[in-house]
């Protein structure tokens, strides 16, 4: 391949990237064309708490009566209290961290996009509920079953009235049906032998006077529901006989799919009376057995007489821990436990022991907070500062582009194509973040902009380094590929220096600053790195490509007079 030919490809290679950043950037632009544009349109820049409104405060917590050395885990375990909370309450790219400042501690929470600020607060200040619940009597769950089976048993005798009178069966089974193995396909279960189904289905399709086509006209109950059952046709004789039928199933309750919370009637016992759980090991101590780990369980005095009681009349049945009624274990009571100590095993691993322990810990604060300050920020002034922001940077970059041109001339034009590829390149990069991991999510806020417009002008600043040294070497009479390669290598140090501080002192904010200040540093280097990549790669390609004989002909388009001689 000759170097014209590399320089062409490198040249469409370009131009292919500069169209996909543009179409991801500016998704209106393929608007006449819906398959590509309705989901790019999908894709959005994630705003931060400034600038999509929500709430900021801060708790200061109370660690005076924490012990020196286990304040770190007392720090730990309230943000994953407050965390829970914050999940639990539905907030998107919501931001929990410790702060420490001088000898207190803070805890710093935003919650972007939250409306109703006086729930939000009400929610962070909640202490988590933990609960031990015990295993409802069957009379109990009978009582609840029963009549919520009898109110799906006419759902079906409803739809098995709507079939008689002649309403599409492939239809209603793919909208009403519960089975999920059948649904989409119309309630279709192929051919199928007898025993392949429940004995009162085929009690139906293979003892019945069903004829292909038919309907049976009774509901068929069996464990898993009731069904609406259509016999479609037969193949074989005797032992190889098969029939292909189709059903409408509605679900009923039965102990196997019964929802966790009615399985469980509370005890008196609560996280109120939990002094503390820890993991250990269990087994390898008693007998000589395999050492397991198991979950202990320390109870104040109450607690104690309480649990005593509960443990009793459940021998052999399940103790359920519930916290904010998400059910967390649920082990076999093995005997009477008295004395305020509880030991719970379950076939843990150790991570799901340690999970299990610092969850139960987790059931009041360690320690005490205090509102200390709190900043509610209006959706519509986050509006106006994100337009305004916008703004501020089209402009700026307009201005940039303007002088460029002006000053440099064609030089210029190439400056302007490969700025308007780095602010595509920008925007695409904060709106395909979202497919990563949710730590390298890049959220856009306020000081982020303020970043992202002096990294414009640092985008420029190394075309101008290269430009200057170009114009240089023209003047001094050397010829127009000699003065590219030039400029690029004297120009190249400054520019890795002074990019290269700005970096290093960006990471330096990252690692200690918070909040806004990071959000600056992040897209300040993120900015720096691009513009790097359009001056140095983009648009010495460009200039490789476009630049030869008919521009050495017209000095004027490059340094504004005719080269020396």
């Amino acid at each position: 391949m000759t170097r014209r030919s590399k320089t062409t490809l490198k040249f469409v290679l370009v131009c292919i990237y500069a169209l996909f950043v543009g179409i991801i950037a500016f998704p209106k632009s393929v608007s006449f064309i819906p398959p590509i544009y309705e989901p790019l349109n999908q894709l959005q820049i994630n705003l931060g708490l400034d600038l999509q409104g929500g709430l900021h405060v801060e708790y200061k917590m109370d660690l005076s009566t924490i012990e020196e050395d286990q304040r770190e885990n007392a720090k730990n375990a309230t943000q994953a209290v407050i965390e829970r909370r914050v999940n639990a309450f539905g907030v998107g790219e919501s931001l929990v961290q410790v702060a420490d400042r001088g000898d207190e501690t803070y805890l710093i929470i935003e919650l972007p996009g939250v409306g109703n600020i006086e729930e939000a607060k009400a929610m962070l200040q909640e202490t988590p509920y933990l609960e031990f619940r015990e295993q409802r009597p069957q009379e109990e769950i009978d009582a609840f079953m029963i009549p919520l089976n009898e109110q799906f048993k006419g759902q079906a005798e409803e739809i098995l009235v709507r079939v008689k009178n002649g309403e599409d069966f492939n239809e209603l089974a793919k909208e009403l049906s519960q089975d999920p193995g059948s649904k989409e396909n119309g309630g279709d279960l192929d051919f199928a032998k007898k025993g392949t189904f429940v004995p009162e289905f085929d009690t139906v399709l293979f003892e019945g006077d069903l004829v292909d086509g038919q309907v049976y006209d009774q509901l068929v109950e069996s464990d898993f529901g009731y069904h609406i059952i259509r016999k479609i046709e037969e193949r074989g004789e005797g032992d190889d006989r098969e029939v292909r039928a189709q059903h409408i199933l509605i679900a009923k309750l039965s102990s196997q799919n019964l929802p966790i919370e009615e399985q469980y009637t509370k005890t008196e016992l609560t996280g109120a009376h939990l002094k503390s759980a820890s993991m250990d090991f269990s087994g390898g101590q008693q007998g000589g057995g395999v050492s397991e780990p198991v979950v202990i369980l320390q109870f104040n005095k109450e607690g104690a007489e309480i649990f005593a009681a509960v443990s009793e009349r459940n021998v052999g049945k399940q103790v359920a821990t519930f916290v904010d009624g998400e059910l967390v274990s649920a082990p076999i009571i093995q005997e009477a436990i008295t004395g305020g100590t509880a030991q719970v095993t379950g076939n843990f691993s150790i991570e799901e022991a340690k999970d299990l322990s610092s969850r139960l810990n987790e059931g009041a604060l360690p320690v005490p907070i205090e509102l200390a300050s709190q900043q509610s920020i209006e959706a519509s002034l986050g509006q106006r500062s994100l337009e305004m922001g916008l703004k501020a940077g089209l402009f700026g970059l307009l201005l940039t582009i303007i002088y460029m041109i002006v000053y440099y001339r064609f030089l210029g034009v190439i400056a302007a194509f490969a700025l308007a590829i780095y602010g595509a390149t920008i925007i695409t990069m904060f709106k395909l973040s979202m497919f990563l991991p949710e730590i390298m999510h890049i959220t856009l806020s306020l000081a982020g902009i303020a970043g992202l417009i002096l990294s414009i002008g640092m985008a420029v600043d190394a075309n101008i380094l290269i430009f200057e040294r170009l114009r240089e070497e023209l003047r001094h009479g050397r010829n127009l590929r000699a003065s590219i390669n030039e400029g690029y290598h004297r120009a190249w140090p400054a520019i890795r220096d002074g990019n290269l501080s700005t970096i290093l002192t960006s990471v330096i904010l990252i690692g200690i600053g918070t909040g806004f200040v990071k959000g600056f540093a992040l897209i300040l280097v993120l900015g720096v790195l691009v513009s790097m990549f359009t001056a140095i790669v983009i648009v010495r390609i460009i200039m490789d490509f476009v630049m030869g004989d008919w521009i050495e002909k017209r000095p004027y388009l490059l340094i504004g007079s005719k080269k020396k001689k």
